[in-house]
């Protein structure tokens, strides 16, 4: 067998039918895909997506199994379809965790004896085998292993080890399934409806093996995202403000605040380029909270950062303070911000806020501001009609309580604003 390198590129003459094993020694979960893709580097039939939920192609071209922590593709290259011109391996990665840390990994690419295929015995040869580890990657959550193409009217196989900082967001945009729905002719709309639909069956997959108490949750968010074609395909930045002032103690204290850690986990898992919430809390000063992943949504109000309890505060309103440590942290930001502002009402400080959305405004941010079971949300209810912006940056509504509306209305309430303001030509600009 031969060892080859990083970038490395080999034919793979006479080799009709080929099986590559991939292994990836990691602590999270992984998931290995195969994309077959045209001469454009396209998904152009999805069909040809090999992946967990759809293990092969229409005729068995490409077939994906398990052995233990090895996943398998066994490949038959000469039954490949003619529009078939690349198949691309990738592998995306669930959590908090990156490509950086995974150690001792390879892929082996072997044939089946032509003979011996699929009629008796077990024969292989193996051919080529790539060795790779963290040291190929930074923070990157998704790479492509290797691909193999089509030249000369022969196949060849690069051990390609690129990442990708946006882990699957940026892996289906890479290969056209970001495209968007309303753009789409008719003959190609299912390609990226399917690709869509395959995020979603992700989505559900990391939830009940990561976060199962919000299984339900994440169905209600899916039922609202699919009445918005025009927020399947977007990527933003999510982050979560927690009105921490006195007024909202029983609300901390019923559980109420934790319903809203909940309800806001599954949009950031879909939206968001690493799946968390940077959380904020605030009363008359701020608190930089500990980012909320999967991993440590159950409970946290009660037990991150020493629980709310701890953060001490508990009195009046000084929403600039938060707003100003939020700009400061995203105003450099490359992708949209999507920040979702919990006030239980007592606003102060009007003239000081409209000034401040005025002058963000003009920045990548969008204030979508929730009056939670309380009164006197003062400029917040004005914001409608808010003069002198850049851009409609801001919208605001009230609940008389968590509880008092259907997941899928709070989603659907949420989500209203936030594609206007995406598709501002001037939004579009900034970014």
């Amino acid at each position: 067998m031969k060892e080859i390198i990083k970038g490395e590129k080999v034919k793979l003459e006479n080799l009709d039918q080929i099986r590559l094993d991939i292994f990836i020694n990691s602590h999270d979960t992984i998931d290995i895909s195969c994309f077959g893709v045209n001469s454009e580097d396209k998904l152009s039939d999805d069909r040809y997506f090999v992946f967990y939920n759809q293990k092969s192609s229409p005729n068995s071209e490409i077939v994906n199994s398990k052995n233990g922590n090895i996943e398998i593709f066994d490949v038959k290259l000469n039954l490949l379809p003619s529009f078939i011109n690349k198949l691309v391996f990738v592998a995306t990665l669930d959590g908090a965790g990156n490509f950086s840390t995974i150690q001792n990994s390879y892929f082996k690419l072997s044939s089946k004896n032509n003979k011996l295929f699929g009629l008796v015995g077990n024969g292989t040869d193996e051919h080529f085998n790539f060795r790779f580890n963290g040291s190929l990657f930074e923070k990157e959550k998704a790479i492509i292993i290797s691909e193999m193409y089509r030249k000369d009217g022969v196949w060849r196989l690069n051990s390609f080890a690129q990442g990708f900082n946006g882990g699957l967001s940026a892996l289906l945009k890479h290969f056209g399934g970001e495209e968007k729905i309303e753009d789409q002719t008719s003959s190609t709309s299912s390609t990226s409806t399917k690709t869509n639909l395959d995020k979603k069956v992700i989505l559900e997959k990391r939830v009940e093996k990561e976060a199962p108490q919000l299984v339900n949750l994440t169905k209600s968010f899916i039922t609202s995202l699919d009445k918005k074609q025009n927020l399947k395909n977007i990527t933003v930045k999510v982050a979560l403000v927690l009105d921490a002032s006195g007024s909202m103690f029983g609300q901390y204290q019923r559980g109420d605040v934790q319903l809203i850690v909940d309800k806001t986990m599954p949009i950031a898992l879909y939206f968001d380029d690493d799946g968390e919430i940077e959380t904020w809390a605030f009363s008359d000063t701020f608190k930089r909270l500990t980012t909320v992943t999967t991993k440590n949504i159950l409970n946290y109000i009660n037990k991150t950062d020493g629980g709310y309890t701890s953060w001490g505060w508990f009195s009046g309103n000084n929403e600039p303070v938060v707003m100003r440590d939020i700009f400061a942290t995203y105003r450099n930001s490359k992708i949209p911000v999507f920040v979702i502002f919990i006030s239980d009402g007592g606003v102060g400080y009007d003239s000081l806020i409209k000034s401040l959305l005025i002058d963000y405004s003009k920045y990548p941010i969008f204030w979508q501001f929730v009056g939670i079971g309380g009164s006197n949300y003062g400029i917040l209810q004005q914001l409608d009609t808010l003069t002198g912006r850049h851009v409609d940056n801001c919208n605001f509504f009230a609940l008389d309580h968590i509880k008092s509306v259907s997941d899928s209305q709070l989603y659907d309430s949420l989500l209203k604003e936030l594609p206007i303001w995406l598709n501002d030509p001037k939004v579009k600009k900034m970014l």
